[in-house]
């Protein structure tokens, strides 16, 4: 695998201002550049744009997974094991309305990792999750 490079993302909020409020308090992003339409967050390393759109009456969709409905689409980081189990501590405490609570799936199997869904204020799903063994993250 070559060196892991930032991503970019761009999604689509109806409530500019509220969104702002939890991706900077609740998620812990550091704001960057902005306009009355968008504004740019340093999500784990990445750049994550939140973009005013109108709100839409669109149904989020789920797939099952692990006996679990997973949102579709949904977006999020891998984060390092450590990380993930504090972040989610934090998110908890903030009062976080979780999809799917954190979990471990594949438990001392190929693959093990750490995974949480929740959504944003816009109804975005977001997904974080951590491998055990980094290693692992495209192990069949």
């Amino acid at each position: 695998m070559s060196k892991i490079t930032p991503f970019h993302v761009a999604i689509p909020v109806h409530n500019l201002k509220e969104c702002r409020t939890f991706y900077r308090e609740v998620l812990g992003c550091e704001e960057g550049r902005s306009s009355d339409h968008w504004v740019d967050f340093n999500l784990f390393g990445h750049q994550l744009v939140i973009h005013y759109k109108p709100k839409s009456e669109e149904e989020l969709h789920a797939n099952p997974v692990d006996g679990k409905q997973v949102p579709v689409p949904h977006y999020g980081v891998v984060l390092p094991w450590e990380t993930f189990g504090s972040f989610s501590e934090e998110l908890q405490k903030k009062g976080v309305d979780f999809i799917i609570e954190p979990y471990i799936r594949f438990e001392g199997q190929v693959g093990e990792q750490a995974t949480m869904f929740f959504l944003d204020p816009a109804g975005n799903a977001l997904e974080f999750k951590a491998f055990k063994d980094m290693t692992q993250l495209f192990a069949k």
